[in-house]
């Protein structure tokens, strides 16, 4: 039975601020093949939520850059992944960008439908929001000054989990001491 742990977008903002212009070494970093966006917002709902889910191929984890899920740094995989999640780990909604708040999503598309950048709300003010990013490394950078043709706004609803995280684990993860919830096989 999983229980409904919640998802803390401050803990998740505290994370996107921290690590928004470094690389948690606890991460291999993406930038240069494919991008390091998804797997920096990856590690900021970890931060939210202290979860992974181990279902191979479909689930949403990392133990390293060999051995991760699609959805942990893939774009579409990601959203895929939060949409239909009803195990363990985080899982939203598309919505309306009016419904974001802090720790919410947004992904930016070309006007085939492809979606290919991930971004972290750090805010909203006056129905303008502000996010955090990598790949080209940003924090409290306005949406607006984005060139996308499609916008996708992900609400994150929450987060179950088997069990709760140990205290420890979010502590753990900003100071790149220790990777919680890994998926050890």
């Amino acid at each position: 039975m999983l229980l409904e742990i919640g998802y803390d977008r401050r803990r998740a903002w505290e994370y996107a601020h921290r690590w928004a212009y470094g690389r948690n070494p606890l991460f291999y970093n993406f930038t240069g093949i494919g991008g390091d966006c998804t797997n920096f917002i990856s590690q900021c709902l970890l931060a939210g939520c202290c979860t992974m889910n181990c279902t191979p191929t479909f689930g949403w984890y990392y133990n390293s850059a060999s051995d991760r899920t699609a959805s942990w740094t893939g774009v579409q995989y990601l959203y895929n992944f939060l949409t239909s999640n009803t195990g363990p780990g985080p899982y939203g909604r598309e919505a309306r960008l009016g419904e974001l708040e802090t720790g919410d999503l947004v992904q930016l598309g070309d006007s085939q439908g492809q979606f290919y950048h991930t971004l972290f709300i750090t805010g909203c003010r006056g129905g303008r929001c502000l996010v955090a990013a990598h790949s080209y490394d940003t924090f409290g950078r306005p949406l607006g000054s984005y060139s996308f043709a499609r916008l996708r706004p992900i609400k994150l609803e929450g987060c179950r989990a088997a069990a709760a995280p140990a205290p420890d684990c979010f502590a753990n993860l900003i100071n790149a001491v220790a990777i919680p919830g890994r998926c050890l096989r």
